[in-house]
This record gives structure tokens, C-alpha cells and sequence, in this order.
């Protein structure tokens, strides 16, 4: 407690349903519904595939279409959405716990440790592409610089950006160069290249190792992914997720304090953000796909100088993306549609772990082990079933109970109390939706 607080100590509790802010449910519904479109081929098919789309799945056809709409519209657009929700969700918690406690960090800091320990279970047990030891410990950081005014953080946001392409575009290089020197007969740079080539050009063998460890029991994948959890842990983490997601939360944090989010804004300003995310990202995400195709999609520069341009372009589609639902939910129009989604974003947190078991148990050799033998277009049809099951599983819930499970644990968690959790009968869940 602040020492200058001299008041008595107020009770910490969860945000009440008549203070949500029902545009960032929606909004977060949305990011999460969405991000299970670029999560699901991780699940489904080889990892290799992320570099090299045409390895498996199919890349004609439907299967083609399949993957250039999760790549134009969801491919790193999602999870920049979330990350910016996280971002001003820390700004709404941390204000709201100083209006009442003089001080946030204790608590703040409690929330995010345990949500690096659910997230390293879920990235050790259930799937290595887990997002939330990163949301965590960037988390931990960016909350210092919380009280910046909104055009500081869009500075740093900024400056943070285009550090994770920037690496990307130089390891290309670098791998280049070996495969290069490799193949004019240099025999030092043969060995190197040998070893470096297998992250990015498996053989059958390699294609098959992994697809034995997907299809053994349990505790033998998860066994056989550990080394995959820590890479993205630590090389991933360092040299990727750490400058994405903070240069995406302070941004986020600035877009909240300036009322963006809370669809506060007008909309002329809505349309114009809209608009002009397009006109930006769309023609920079094309013309990595254009790249992507020239290169005959060539994983080196797939991971490099053609990512970048999604790097960049994907933060116009994002922002296209908010400008969206929030002249949706400033108009009011499409009612049922903002429920559905206003549902799933409020239980997001126990819809990403349920994306999670869900592909695990589909995809799995412990569950129906159905891996590669999907293709893309027909993954995008399991993505919309999903979807149905999410938004009529959280509005079923949200009737009955005031959190969803994951939610109401990691308030308890953070709160060091138990938190009521099943609805009383005179609280109706029609009320506001924003955390």
C-alpha cells in the first residue's frame, strides 16, 4: 500500500460487469476467434510448413486461397490485436488497483508470474507455440513505462518495431552466405551449412521423426517437444517475440489512453483508421507474397526479407482491424454478432487453452491423430466449427457464471482469495463486456 494512502485499505476485486467496456470484449473476441486461423496448421501439420507453405497441406486451389486469406487478414494481425488489448489492459488494471490501493506493482507482478507459470505448462504439456510466457515477461516490463503519455509510447513502440525484422533480414543473410559458400565447394562452410540447413530443409527422415513424435502417447510428445519449447523460449523470445509484442503493447497502452479502444472516437476518425491501415499494410503483405512466389517460396527468405514486409504491413491490417468493430460497436449494428464475440472475449483466456486442447486432441497421436491428413482448406473449416462451438459454449457459460474457468483462477490467483463464481440469479450477463 502506498504509504502516502492514508485512507483504509479498500478490498482488491475483479472488474465488476457494470464496468466493463464492451468494444474491447468484442474487439478481443475477435483476435481470438482469429488467431486460431494461423495457430491450427502448427497443430495439423509439420513446422517445417511455417517457411515452406507448399511442403504440406495442399497449395492449390482452395488450399492455396486457404492460406493467402489467413496470411493477409490473420498472420501476425491477431495476435497484434491482442498484444495492444494486453497492453491497455495493463493501463485499465494498474489505474484501477492505484484509485483504490495507492500501488499496483505488487499485484501486477503477481498476475504476470502466474501467468508465466500456466503458460509454461501449456507450452511444455499441451503446445509449444504457447504465447503467454512472452505476454508475461514482456508484460513484466512494459508496465514500467505505463504512465507515458500516449505519444511516447507510439515513440517507443516505434523504435521497438522494426528491431525483430531487421534480425530476421540479417540471419537471412547470414544463412545465405553459407549456403552459398557451401556450394562453390568451400568445405568449412559445407559442414556449417549442413548442420544450419535442417531448421529450414528437412529430409524425409527428419519430416517423419516429427511426425512420429506428434503421433506418440502423451508424455513422449511432450517429451519430444521440449527442445522445440525452449528454443521458442529463449532464441525465439530474444530475437522475435520480445521486440513484436512490447513495440505491439505500448502501442496498445497509447491507442487505449487515447480512447480508442473504448470506441470513443469518432466516426470519421474510425473510418480513416480503417481505410488507411489498408492502403498501408495491404500493399506491403502483397508484396512479400510476391517475393514469396519469385523465391519459389524459399524458407530463407520466406523467414527474412519477405516476413518483413508482413512485420510491417500486418500492424495497418490490425489497426484496419480496430477501426472495424469499433464503427460496429459505435453504430450498434450487428447485434448477435457483438454478443458472440463480446463472450469469447471475455472468456479469451480460457478459449486460447481450449484452442490449444482442442488441436491437441484432434491433431495428436493421444487424441484422434489425425495430423497431416488435413489440408488447408479443409483446417479452415474445422477454424469456423470451432468458432461456432466457442461463441455458443462462452454465451451458455457466461449465463451461469460470472468468469471463465481460467479466468476466474488467475483472478483468484492474483487476488490470493477465492472469487465468487457462479452468477446470482438477479445479476443479469447482459451487462458491460471489457476487463
Amino acid at each position: 500500500m502506498d504509504p502516502n494512502h492514508t485512507g483504509p485499505a479498500t478490498p482488491l476485486t475483479p472488474v465488476g460487469e457494470s464496468e466493463r467496456i464492451d468494444s474491447l470484449d468484442v474487439l478481443r473476441g475477435l483476435a481470438l476467434l482469429g488467431i486460431f486461423v494461423m495457430n491450427i496448421p502448427s497443430f495439423a501439420l509439420s513446422s517445417y510448413a511455417f517457411f515452406k507453405p507448399p511442403l504440406q497441406g495442399g497449395f492449390d486451389g482452395a488450399d492455396y486461397w486457404s492460406w493467402l486469406l489467413g496470411h493477409l487478414f490473420f498472420d501476425q494481425k491477431m495476435m497484434s490485436i491482442f498484444s495492444m488489448l494486453f497492453g491497455a489492459g495493463i493501463v485499465l488494471f494498474s489505474s484501477r488497483i492505484e484509485q483504490k490501493r495507492g500501488r499496483s506493482a505488487g499485484v501486477h507482478y503477481r498476475r504476470m508470474g502466474w501467468l508465466l507459470v500456466i503458460g509454461m505448462l501449456h507450452a511444455y504439456l499441451i503446445w509449444f507455440g504457447d504465447i503467454l510466457v512472452s505476454y508475461a515477461l514482456v508484460g513484466m516490463v512494459v508496465f514500467l513505462f505505463r504512465r507515458l503519455p500516449p505519444v511516447m509510447l507510439v515513440v517507443l513502440a516505434a523504435i521497438l518495431l522494426p528491431i525483430a525484422p531487421i534480425l530476421a533480414v540479417a540471419q537471412q543473410l547470414g544463412f545465405e552466405y553459407v549456403r552459398n559458400a557451401a556450394e562453390s565447394g568451400d568445405a568449412g562452410f559445407a559442414d556449417m551449412w549442413s548442420e544450419m540447413q535442417v531448421s529450414f530443409y528437412p529430409t524425409e527422415t527428419e519430416l517423419e521423426a516429427e511426425r512420429q513424435t506428434v503421433m506418440s502417447g502423451f508424455f513422449g510428445r511432450a517429451a519430444g517437444s521440449a527442445e522445440n519449447v525452449f528454443f521458442m523460449q529463449t532464441y525465439v523470445l530474444l530475437t522475435w517475440a520480445m521486440w513484436r509484442v512490447s513495440a505491439m503493447m505500448l502501442l496498445g497502452m497509447a491507442l487505449f489512453k487515447w480512447g480508442v479502444f473504448s470506441a470513443q472516437r469518432s466516426f470519421r476518425f474510425y473510418s480513416i483508421l480503417t481505410g488507411a491501415g489498408l492502403l498501408v499494410g495491404m500493399p506491403l503483405i502483397l508484396l512479400g507474397v510476391s517475393g514469396m512466389h519469385a523465391s519459389d517460396f524459399d524458407p530463407l527468405r520466406y523467414f527474412g526479407v519477405n516476413g518483413a514486409f508482413n512485420a510491417f504491413g500486418s500492424v495497418g491490417i490490425a489497426l484496419a482491424w480496430v477501426g472495424l468493430i469499433m464503427i460496429v460497436c459505435k453504430a450498434a449494428i450487428a447485434p448477435q454478432v457483438r454478443n458472440g464475440l463480446a463472450a469469447v472475449g471475455r472468456m479469451a483466456f480460457t478459449n486460447y487453452l481450449m484452442q490449444s486442447l482442442i488441436g491437441a486432441t484432434l491433431f495428436y497421436g493421444w487424441g484422434f491423430g489425425l495430423f497431416g491428413q488435413l489440408s488447408r482448406s479443409e483446417l479452415l473449416l474445422v477454424v469456423v466449427a470451432v468458432w461456432a462451438f466457442q461463441i455458443a459454449f462462452s454465451l451458455i457459460w457466461l449465463k451461469r457464471f460470472r468468469f471463465g474457468p481460467m479466468e476466474w483462477l488467475w483472478r483468484s490467483l492474483t487476488y490470493w482469495r477465492i472469487e465468487p463464481f457462479a452468477r446470482s440469479p438477479r445479476i443479469s450477463p447482459e451487462g458491460g463486456t471489457g476487463r
